[in-house]
Formats: structure tokens, C-alpha cells, sequence
């Protein structure tokens, strides 16, 4: 099927024939040449989908639709420029033809041609994320003053972050706290009021956030029926680039523009992974329901990993249950390999040395390079042993999904504490916590230290002793005072399990007080930085001193904090899965595959692991030559001794013809 351009926009001789049949395998070539009508392209993993959704925009050219009729949504501006520039190079057509671009960029376009008529002036200025939660804490301080001075509260960011979620979901705000932040449930009842007071606060100013560019754009379809109607005739063709990652506010955006029926939704319902940022599952399972005549083209063929990898994949696919997935099977292109492996551990730091030597084998021996080679966990505290063993190796590696464990804000602040109490001669130390209680600073910290240590001499008490008391707790902010009780607690508390207990033990104690409080309303991902700190306590298992334990992990700090290697340089790279998503890699260890880490406790105690069995399929499909998947069988987290996992459930329900088991020998030969 050779398409002749028009050459008339671009002058003679534009750009050469197409050959879509020739471009496209079977697949692909059915859903990008498809007649006009509503669409649901189910594109596996390495499926080409990108491909496809170009040669979809060139077809409709070459059939006489014009760029401006053709909208493209995407999820991040770099897609959208991608994507068009390849439909140029194909057709000569310039991105600036089309409407493509983020579901926010098209919002905040239809708001300056469309929003007078909800209200909103063409001259709205756009928040960034910074102003946005320095407007919503004037607010919620003019609703109630005594709101942030509660340190188990949300702070302005974590708000607005349970704010954001609500409005992204369409949920309630109860809703949204009980099911994604449960420790907030106590003040649920008050968002309603910060909420409403900081929509009107921003109508007031005539300012926008992120949120309101999704939100008032809805808002706007619904209200006016003209402005609805000059988007459904507008755009002939809405095409939707991975649409399983929509939210409720966005799906019903795209409903509504596409009411013509001539939609094309392209994604995969097996790699849904976000709902913690909004993304609804139902919107990709729900769409034929809501679009009456869709027609459901399937891209399977996989250009990325051998046979043995697809039979896996599709192994954790075959295992989800039914009528709650559309059915997919990928098929390799590929020729034959040998079976992903199974690698049994005895611990995580049994774990971690086996990645380094088959990694080293890997490079050395078979000529891999590092920055082909992925280790992926489904959280940070995961790979804490495997940063300390390439560290130890002097192998470079990037954390492509944030910093390194030991530099973690919250790690650093609950190290520094357990240091000052050690050593209350710490200065450093002392500031990096104290400057945490409300209204003190690096100047404030200073003078309250030496009142202290004054006080202590003049006494001759310890130093810990006479922070509570009336002469020291003068020099300290007022807003702070009503936390300092509760601080200078919590430093003799663990001053008592370091003289009488272990230092996992003082950790533990450090964790349970008021840094435990400050992390509740300091972070929106609460759970998850207290599973790392609990790692922490882990670590701390290994010593019996705590003179010993804090120089180890300064040296380890030193030692993964090289900041030398360079983002192209030749690594090894670490990373959850979520954010390795659309990356492929020649060979992938997965690691931490036992039950409560991968799926994760929070997600076996609420019943529902699919998003989590979802996501150990975008785990194994990043994997292009070799797979490795590694269970210790031992987590040393669990308290002295450790506790015996349990293999992940996602292991235990593959039929074990899928896979090689490899145990490795107390030596380490494998």
C-alpha cells in the first residue's frame, strides 16, 4: 500500500512515497490504516507502539486529513516532540501544524481561547509547584494557625499533594486520605475547608495551578455546549498515546472531544502501574463500554527480548485473573536463548554478591557493557545491599530513580540524630536535626547549642539533660516550643538504648519518636521512607557498637556518594521499576522477589496485588538477552535473627518449566 503526498503545503517534489506495508509488520500495519471510528490499540511491551501511532498520523495525512485536525495527547512534551518530528521526516508536515502535546499543555490552550466563559481570564497566570504550596499555606494558616504547628500534620507539600490526588481521581478527599495517605486520617475532616478556601483564593488572584489546567478544561466541556461542540468538530481524530496511565479527569476529557467516535486510544492494560499518581485502571478495561463500536487491534510482536523472556512475561500475564485484563499474548521475533533464571539466596547481602560476580563475568568475560545491565527492585530500601557491594567493588553505577540510600534526606537526618546523641559535641550534627523544629534556623541552632552547653558546664549535668530546661528552652523559637518537650524525649530515649541496648535497637527507638512524627506530616510517601529507615535498622544488625556502626556508614556514605560518573557514562544502572518503565536493558536482575516486598505488604493486606502483578511484567519485559530473578530467603530486616521470607507469590504461580533454578553455593560457584 504506497501512499503518494500532496506536494502542494511543501512545494514540488515534497516528501517520497510511503510503502505502510512495507514499514509495518501485519499488526502494526492493521491499526495505523484502520478506517475512521473509535480504537483500541493494545500494544504489548517492545511492540513497536510509537511506530505504529506515527504511521497512524501519516495515513490520516496522505488520506486528506489536515494537521489541524488531528489531535495528539501525550503524557510528556518529549513524546509529543518525538512523535511529530518523525511524522515530518515521513510526511514534511511541521509539528506547529498539529495540536500534540501534554493533556496540560492542550488544557492550558484551550483555557486561553475558551475560559471567559467559566469565569476565568484570558490574562491567568500558571503556579508551579513551589508558589502552588506557598499559596495553599497562607491559606490553610488564615483557616486555622495552629494547623502546621502540629508536626504529625501534612506540611504545604505533602497537603498538596492529597489535595492534587482527589481532584486528579475525582474522589473525596476522606477517600483519597484513607485509602493513599491513612496517616492523615485524623484531620480528613478539615481539608474540605483548606480545599474550597484555596480555589477561591486562586479565582481571587486569577492564578491557575497544574491541576486547574486538567480540571477548568473539563469543567469547561461541561458548561458550555459551544465550546464542546467546537472541540468534537475541530478534531476529526484524537489519537492517545499511552492511554492505560490516564486519570478519571483526563479520560473524561478525552470522552468528551472525541465524541465523534473517531478516537484511537493506544496502550497496555498490563502496564497500568500508576495509580498512586491517579492513573484509573477501569478508564483503558472500561473503553469499548463507552465508545459503542470499538475495535480492538492488538500489536504482539515483540522486537525486544528471545523467546524464553516472552514465555515468561506471558506466564505472569496467564496468572492475572480473568475478566479483569484484556487477553495478549507477545510473540518474539527472535531466535532462541536459554530460560530466565531463578536465583535463590540466603540473604540479601547473598543477593547483592551474586549480582556482582555474574556482573563481573558479564563484562569481563562475555563483553556486556555496564550500562546495559539493570538492576530493578519494587522499592529504594531494596537495593541498599547491592549499592554497598558495587561500592566496595569500585563499580560505577547510577541510581536512575533518585539518590543513593545513604544520602536519602530522611536517611541523613535520622543518621545525624543517632550521631548528636552519641556525641553531643556534633555540632554539624545538631543543626542538620534541629533546624527540622518549626522557625529555627542555622543561627537559631547555634545559639540554643551553646545556652546549652553552658548550662551543661555550669551544672556539670549531660548535655541532653538540660535541653529541657527553662533556661535552654527560652533560646528556643516559639513556634517550636510546643515540639521541644517531645524532642529533647526522644534524644534521652535513645541515649538510653544506646548505654543499655544494641544500636539496631537506639535506631529502632529513634524511628519510634519524634523523627517518626516529623516524618508523618514532613512527606506525602510517609510509608515508604519509613520502610527505609526500618532498613536502616537492618544495617545496624550487623554491629554490636555504635562507635562502629556510625564510622561504617560514613565511610559507605563516602563511598556511594562518587558523584564523578557522568549520566552517559558506562554503568551499571539501579532503579525501581516504575521508573523503568519504557527502558530496556541486555540483561535485568530483579531482586527482592519475595512476598511483602514484591508485591509489597500494604498491597497483600488490602487483598488486591494486580497492579503489583502488573508491574512485575514491566519488570521481566525490560530484559532484552538475560533475566535474573532473585529471592533472599532470609529478610534481615525482621528483627534479630531476620525472619524467613516467603517467595513472591508471582515466582510461586509460574509453572517452572519457564525458568532455570540456580542456587548458589555457600562459595559463591553457581
Amino acid at each position: 500500500m504506497v501512499f503518494e503526498h500532496d506536494p502542494e503545503p511543501d512545494g514540488p517534489g515534497g516528501p517520497p512515497p510511503i510503502d505502510f506495508r512495507a514499514l509495518l509488520n501485519d499488526e502494526q500495519h492493521a491499526a495505523a490504516t484502520a478506517p475512521p471510528g473509535p480504537m483500541l490499540v493494545l500494544a504489548g511491551a517492545g511492540s513497536g507502539k510509537t511506530r505504529t501511532l506515527t504511521y497512524r498520523v501519516a495515513f490520516l495525512l496522505f488520506q486528506g486529513v489536515r494537521p489541524s485536525e488531528i489531535l495528539l495527547l501525550t503524557f510528556t512534551n518529549k513524546a509529543a516532540k518525538e512523535m511529530l518530528h518523525r511524522v515530518q521526516d515521513l510526511t514534511g508536515r511541521e509539528p506547529r501544524q498539529f495540536w500534540g502535546g501534554t493533556f496540560h499543555s492542550i488544557g492550558n490552550r484551550a483555557l486561553r481561547m475558551f475560559g471567559e466563559s467559566i469565569g476565568l481570564p484570558k490574562t491567568f497566570t500558571i503556579l508551579d509547584a513551589e508558589e502552588s504550596e506557598a499559596l495553599l499555606k497562607q491559606v490553610v494558616e488564615a483557616e486555622d494557625k495552629l494547623f502546621f504547628k502540629d508536626k504529625t500534620n501534612p506540611r504545604p507539600g505533602p497537603l498538596f499533594s492529597v489535595l492534587s490526588l482527589a481532584r486528579n481521581t475525582q474522589s473525596t478527599l476522606a477517600d483519597t486520605v484513607d485509602q493513599h495517605f491513612p496517616q492523615y486520617r485524623d484531620i480528613a475532616v478539615a481539608l474540605p475547608t483548606f480545599a474550597a478556601a484555596y480555589a477561591r483564593r486562586k479565582r481571587e488572584q486569577n492564578v491557575c495551578d497544574y491541576d486547574d489546567l486538567l480540571e477548568l478544561w473539563l469543567d469547561l466541556l461541561k458548561r458550555d455546549t459551544q465550546v464542546a461542540e467546537y472541540f468534537a468538530h475541530r478534531f476529526r481524530h484524537v489519537l492517545v498515546d499511552e492511554y492505560q496511565d490516564t486519570n478519571t479527569l483526563q479520560s473524561q476529557i478525552v470522552d468528551r472531544i472525541a465524541s465523534h467516535h473517531c478516537l484511537m486510544a493506544v496502550g497496555d492494560d498490563a502496564q497500568c502501574i500508576y495509580s498512586w499518581r491517579g492513573a484509573d485502571f477501569a478508564n483503558i478495561m472500561t473503553f469499548p463500554e463507552r465508545h459503542p463500536g470499538t475495535v480492538i487491534h492488538r500489536i504482539e510482536t515483540n522486537y525486544r527480548s528471545t523467546p524464553e523472556i516472552l514465555n515468561l512475561a506471558n506466564g505472569v500475564l496467564l496468572a492475572q485473573p480473568k475478566g479483569r485484563h484484556f487477553d495478549k499474548e507477545l510473540r518474539a521475533s527472535r531466535g532462541h536463548s536459554h530460560k530466565p533464571f531463578l536465583v535463590q539466596a540466603m540473604d540479601e547481602r547473598e543477593q547483592a554478591d551474586f549480582v556482582l560476580k555474574r556482573l563481573r563475568s558479564l563484562t569481563e568475560d562475555e563483553g556486556v557493557s555496564l550500562s546495559d545491565v539493570a538492576v530493578l527492585y519494587r522499592s529504594h530500601f531494596v537495593a541498599l545491599e547491592v549499592q554497598l557491594a558495587l561500592s566496595r567493588a569500585g563499580v560505577p553505577y547510577q541510581i536512575t530513580s533518585g539518590v543513593k540510600f545513604f544520602e536519602r534526606q530522611h536517611i541523613r537526618d535520622l543518621v545525624a540524630l543517632i550521631q548528636f546523641v552519641f556525641n553531643p559535641r556534633n555540632e554539624s550534627a545538631w543543626t542538620r536535626i534541629v533546624i527540622l523544629l518549626p522557625k529555627i534556623g542555622e543561627k537559631g541552632a547555634h545559639k540554643i547549642y551553646h545556652a546549652a552547653l553552658e548550662h551543661a558546664q555550669l551544672l556539670q549535668r549531660d548535655f541532653l539533660d538540660v535541653l529541657s530546661t527553662d533556661d535552654v528552652r527560652s533560646k528556643v523559637a516559639r513556634d517550636a516550643r510546643d515540639d521541644w518537650e517531645n524532642f529533647c524525649v526522644s534524644l534521652r530515649q535513645v541515649a538510653e538504648a544506646m548505654r543499655s541496648q544494641s544500636p539496631a535497637a537506639a535506631i529502632d527507638v529513634a524511628i519510634d519518636g519524634w523523627y517518626g512524627d516529623y516524618l508523618k506530616g514532613a512527606f506525602a510517601d510517609y510509608a515508604e521512607r519509613l520502610d527505609e529507615l526500618k532498613a536502616l535498622v537492618g544495617f545496624a544488625q550487623r554491629f554490636e557498637a555504635m562507635d562502629d556502626l556510625l564510622a561504617q556508614i560514613v565511610l559507605l556514605n563516602g563511598e556511594t556518594s562518587d558523584r564523578n560518573v557522568e549520566p552517559d557514562a558506562d554503568a551499571v544502572r539501579l532503579t525501581t521499576v516504575h521508573q523503568a518503565k519504557g527502558l530496556e536493558f541486555a540483561v535485568v536482575f530483579v531482586i527482592g522477589l519475595a512476598d511483602g516486598i514484591f508485591p509489597g505488604r500494604r498491597s497483600i493486606e488490602a487483598g488486591d496485588v494486580e497492579e503489583e502483578r502488573r508491574l512485575f511484567y514491566v519488570a521481566v519485559t525490560r530484559a532484552r538477552d538475560e533475566l535474573y530473578l532473585c529471592f533472599p530467603n532470609v529478610n534481615t530486616r525482621g528483627g534479630p535473627g531476620g525472619m524467613m521470607n516467603s517467595p513472591s507469590r508471582f515466582l510461586q504461580e509460574l509453572p517452572p518449566d519457564l525458568y532455570e533454578p540456580l542456587r548458589i553455593k555457600r562459595s559463591f560457584g553457581w
